[in-house]
């Protein structure tokens, strides 16, 4: 009799008529029938009113297994995953359980990841003699997949007595979800290989999606090619798979050609896919252009169609296209709380500098999860806006979130960018305690602790890591060259290369920049040879950086040809050009390149200010140094303490002491030791030790950590035997706990560095390094050189003798251990005093050979007894 209104079930289509026929079935007495009853929870579900579903069910006096199945699907159904395993249990304890509640229930406990509960169950199918039932099987199969216990899964495969096309389509599913696309592809060829079954469209989704995650456009092909041979039916599903497969591989042409297809453009999908293909290969222009022509085909796009639009026109910077995105968007009403599109949206903002604006929309998500949080946590950091940054982390977790490895990552790139290690020493004892350890955090620590100069502790993190990826490498050879630490960051590059890891450019970017800091040329040639070689080049970063290195290394004649050869020039680039002729002492070089760029409409800004009236003070170009420091307001450039220590060392050096200090008291903020050091040094160099004491109370309130200023100041009153003074100055440095840098010259002999101190004799050849220089102190007062006293107070007490400064042992290292003639390239930590100055002189007169010096300040290129900064510096 019940079987007769199952066709009236059929023809309900709405709450209204579904009652009405329920009111019938009860007036009947058909109400009290399982089929019937069972159809009406059924229905009530699918009519979306799952409460009445239960209430149907908790009238009917004896409810069979049958309609205890069909209950907890709905609540499956309706992603109400607890319930339905509490209703589960209830049903254990009142009715026989039948096949049937097994797929459901085994649904609901890995959608709620309750792997326990779901070990169970798989234990009451054992009990129940259901182990071999085809469709149970394929249920534990995907239960076991989807919550990553892979070795499960494969064991409830491998027992299996008949395996069909939907068990093979889910262990291969399993292995490209779980991160084993390899594992996923041999598994799909053991199957091929059996020719047991056939795969259909849903095995070859799966095999689509394990060809992008291996990166292999070769196995993409080759899978498309084997869906087209076996006839097996393109359905709008594995068409955009094969979309997207095309797209995440860089095969865009084969991408088009999929969607071009008829059948392709009349579902939202493939549009969607194509524009999320065209923003993964960075064409966002033609992501643009698919939905334009989207609307001209009158479909309609989808919530993940206009995640992709708007991520197209933050990456364009169109605000314009993306605020009109966002007001369609709200005329749809596709998303009204902003908990699926607001992360996009707040991209949208940032990209376009509106911070405001993401604000505004991150208040007005209802549902904030954990991605929306760690979205305006990344906006943040990557705006300088660390304080901010940590302040939300801590306000998300007093909110009940619990970070994930994003949010760690990001709030440890908060503390590194202010040198906050206390909070990053918590962040760490965090991870620990919850074994966040992935490759993601780990590079997070190692660059934290780089920025607030624990080296070591990175160090420590980076060893500890057993699968090192470029990122990791890279941040510990930018931890190194960043903290002064550049032998140690050219070693480690150097074990990346015997390690065949692939190179990018921030791992070029920062072993150039561990090479300039050094001096190093010799190497630093080798390493742009091996940019070359990775088809590296046609960089402005890498070109700019090649610039600034060969100019350090005192190669300028490298650096302007690698400058010239710039297909783009930014302003960086011109300014550390500029800088290069400037610390060469070639002033008319610099001030032609500086003419040459406002020439071309380039607006020079601070730093390229700083660069040529640096240079001009090297050369002493008082008046043209002038000109440029009181053209600055024309470019809309403020002059900054740096600018302002820059025309006082300019005017200190020249001997106008009168304007330097006229520009010192006049400043709009207090002077700091740059700017004072500058002052004091042009008083030493003119003997004016009237205007020091005149001025001395301002000298010792400076407020530094500064060793070089309360060197210089100490040095100035021992020079002049004014000990008292000379003691306050040292008795300063002492109580702010600073010492003396101590001073050390290295040198480059085939391809190797070698460290001097002074009075050094801890090298292999200091017996012949100090015969060398005693028998060639004969030669050199014999050309008028005499040996003047070192402003190094210590030594200066002492009587020290001069013969054993650093670079006078570089000096006679580097003409011991190399051919006649031959160019040496030193580098000195500190300002080279008056007395090596000198002897590098006449040593370049006596052995014809060129020396190049690279002090704190300058180069000096010594050649034939003279050097390049005519005695200038």
């Amino acid at each position: 009799m019940t079987v007769l209104y199952m066709p009236l079930f059929r023809r309900c289509t709405n709450s209204r008529t579904l009652t009405q026929l329920h009111a019938h079935l009860f007036i009947t007495g058909l109400h009290s029938h399982q089929p019937a009853t069972t159809k009406l929870i059924e229905s009530y579900y699918q009519m979306g009113n799952l409460e009445f579903s239960r209430r149907v069910f908790d009238t009917f006096p004896r409810p069979d297994s049958f309609m205890w199945g069909v209950l907890i699907k709905c609540y499956v159904w309706g992603g109400f995953f607890e319930e339905a395993i509490s209703l589960y249990h209830e049903m254990v304890n009142q009715t026989q359980i039948s096949n049937f509640v097994f797929p459901s229930v085994l649904k609901a406990c890995s959608s709620c990841g309750d792997l326990g509960v779901g070990g169970k169950i798989h234990g009451r199918v054992i009990k129940c003699g259901l182990e071999s039932d085809a469709v149970i099987e394929t249920s534990l199969l995907c239960m076991y997949g989807e919550m990553g216990c892979l070795d499960d899964a494969c064991k409830v495969f491998d027992t299996m007595p008949v395996r069909d096309v939907v068990a093979w389509s889910s262990i291969v599913l399993n292995y490209v979800q779980n991160g084993q696309a390899r594992e996923g592809l041999e598994t799909f060829s053991q199957m091929i290989s059996l020719a047991v079954v056939e795969p259909d469209s849903v095995t070859m989704l799966s095999v689509a999606e394990a060809c992008a995650e291996l990166g292999s456009l070769k196995l993409g092909r080759s899978v498309h090619g084997f869906v087209v041979r076996r006839d097996i039916e393109i359905d709008a599903s594995l068409n955009n798979s094969l979309i997207a497969m095309y797209g995440k591989l860089g095969d865009l042409y084969s991408a088009e050609k999929l969607f071009g297809t008829v059948s392709c453009l009349m579902t939202t999908a493939p549009w969607t896919q194509m524009i999320s293909c065209y923003n993964q290969s960075g064409c966002f222009r033609e992501a643009m252009n698919v939905f334009m022509e989207m609307q001209e085909f009158k479909m309609e796009p989808n919530q993940v169609t206009m995640m992709g639009v708007l991520c197209a026109c933050a990456r364009l910077g169109r605000v314009k296209e993306g605020k009109s995105a966002h007001g369609f968007v709200i005329r749809r009403a596709m998303d009204p709380e902003l908990d699926t599109m607001g992360p996009a949206l707040m991209e949208l903002y940032a990209d376009s500098g509106n911070l405001r604006g993401c604000h505004k929309v991150f208040d007005a998500i209802r549902e904030k999860t954990i991605l929306s949080w760690n979205i305006l946590l990344s906006i943040l950091v990557r705006n300088r806006q660390p304080e901010e940054a940590l302040l939300l982390f801590v306000q998300m977790q007093t909110q009940g979130l619990m970070p994930d490895s994003y949010s760690l990552a990001s709030s440890l790139s908060a503390c590194g960018d202010i040198g906050f290690s206390q909070l990053g020493d918590q962040i760490h004892g965090y991870i620990i305690k919850t074994g966040k350890f992935n490759e993601f955090v780990q590079n997070a620590l190692i660059d934290m602790y780089a920025k607030c100069g624990f080296v070591h502790s990175a160090y420590k993190i980076f060893e500890k890591i057993n699968e090192k990826s470029v990122v990791t490498w890279n941040s510990m050879v930018f931890g190194f060259s960043q903290n002064g630490y550049s032998v140690e960051a050219i070693t480690l590059f150097d074990q990346m290369h015997m390690n065949c890891v692939k190179m990018d450019k921030l791992t070029f970017l920062s072993v150039i920049q561990a090479c300039s800091h050094l001096g190093y040329l010799e190497k630093g040639k080798w390493i742009h040879h091996k940019l070359i070689i990775n088809g590296l080049m046609e960089d402005s970063y890498l070109d700019t950086a090649l610039t600034d290195m060969y100019s350090k290394c005192g190669d300028l004649q490298m650096a302007h040809g690698v400058f010239d050869r710039m297909s783009e020039r930014s302003i960086v680039s011109w300014s550390a050009m500029i800088a290069g002729y400037g610390k060469h002492g070639q002033i008319n070089a610099a001030i032609s390149l500086f003419d040459r760029m406002l020439g071309l409409g380039i607006k020079p800004n601070d730093i390229t200010f700083m660069h040529i009236l640096s240079a001009c003070s090297h050369a002493g170009a008082v008046e043209e140094g002038k000109l440029y420091f009181n053209s600055m307001a024309e470019f809309g450039v403020e002059p900054n303490h740096d600018h302002f220590a820059c025309i006082v060392d300019l005017l200190s050096r020249a001997g106008d002491l009168t304007e330097a200090y006229r520009i010192i008291t006049s400043l709009p903020f207090p002077a700091d030791s740059s700017i004072w050091g500058a002052f004091l040094n042009g008083c030493r160099i003119h003997k004016r030790m009237d205007i020091i004491k005149n001025i001395e109370k301002n000298l010792l309130d400076v407020d530094t950590a500064d060793t070089g200023y309360y060197t210089l100041l100490s040095n100035i009153y021992a020079e002049e035997g004014t000990w008292d003074e000379f003691g306050k100055a040292r008795s300063m440095m002492k109580c702010k706990g600073l010492r003396k840098v101590p001073g050390y010259s290295t040198i480059e002999i085939d391809s190797r560095i070698y460290r001097f101190g002074p009075g050094d004799t801890s090298h292999s050849q200091t017996t012949e390094i100090y015969r060398f220089l005693e028998k060639f102190q004969t030669l050199v007062h014999a050309q008028g050189y005499d040996s003047e006293p070192d402003n190094s107070i210590v030594e200066f007490r002492k009587g020290n003798n001069v013969m054993s400064h650093s670079e006078k042992l570089a000096i006679a290292f580097g003409i011991i251990n190399t051919r006649p003639g031959t160019t040496l390239r030193i580098s000195k930590n500190l300002r080279v005093c008056r007395d090596c100055h000198s002897f590098a002189k006449i040593v370049s007169k006596i052995t014809g050979r060129e020396i190049v010096m690279r002090d704190l300040n300058r180069f000096h290129c010594f050649k034939n007894g003279s050097c390049s900064c005519k005695d200038y510096w």
